[in-house]
């Protein structure tokens, strides 16, 4: 999955937002029952790791994180150590433009279970990513509107 989003923010402001983990509840939807289990009061860092727990479709899962590829303010990644995905790869990338940021997000992800994996991810996995994502752009948007500035 590959998503562009401007922010009409200067990139150390994005990114400063994007490596503050309780951000993160903050832009994820209610419906998830997302919630940050790991308690830290400072950005995250090449080595942190974060612990989450949220509801997917009446199931509960736990989630855990580690934060790589750290390049401030351009950026960082996280993969997933324990959770739903045989693998994930989630790589948040910000360039800065004319009148903001761009930032980028790639998330490279498997699921376990082979074929039926794969069905899953055609039949509800993948549009519940695509949800996810676009709430979290409008989200965005209201927290930092393009004319706010």
């Amino acid at each position: 999955m590959h998503r562009e989003l401007f922010i009409a923010r200067p990139i150390e402001e994005v990114f400063a937002f994007f490596s503050d983990a309780a951000n993160l509840e903050r832009i994820t939807p209610p419906w998830l029952n997302f919630r940050i289990l790991t308690t830290q009061s400072t950005p995250i860092h090449a080595g942190t790791l974060l612990d989450y727990e949220l509801r997917w479709h009446g199931i509960a899962i736990r989630w855990r994180t580690g934060i790589v590829g750290w390049n401030p303010p351009h950026e960082f990644a996280d993969v997933q150590l324990r959770g739903p995905y045989r693998s994930w790869r989630h790589t948040h990338s910000f360039l800065s433009e004319s009148g903001g940021t761009l930032m980028t997000d790639v998330v490279r992800y498997e699921l376990p279970l082979g074929i039926l994996g794969r069905l899953a991810h055609v039949v509800r996995v993948r549009r519940d990513l695509e949800r996810v994502f676009d709430y979290r752009s409008s989200t965005i948007f209201g927290l930092f509107p393009p004319n706010s500035r």
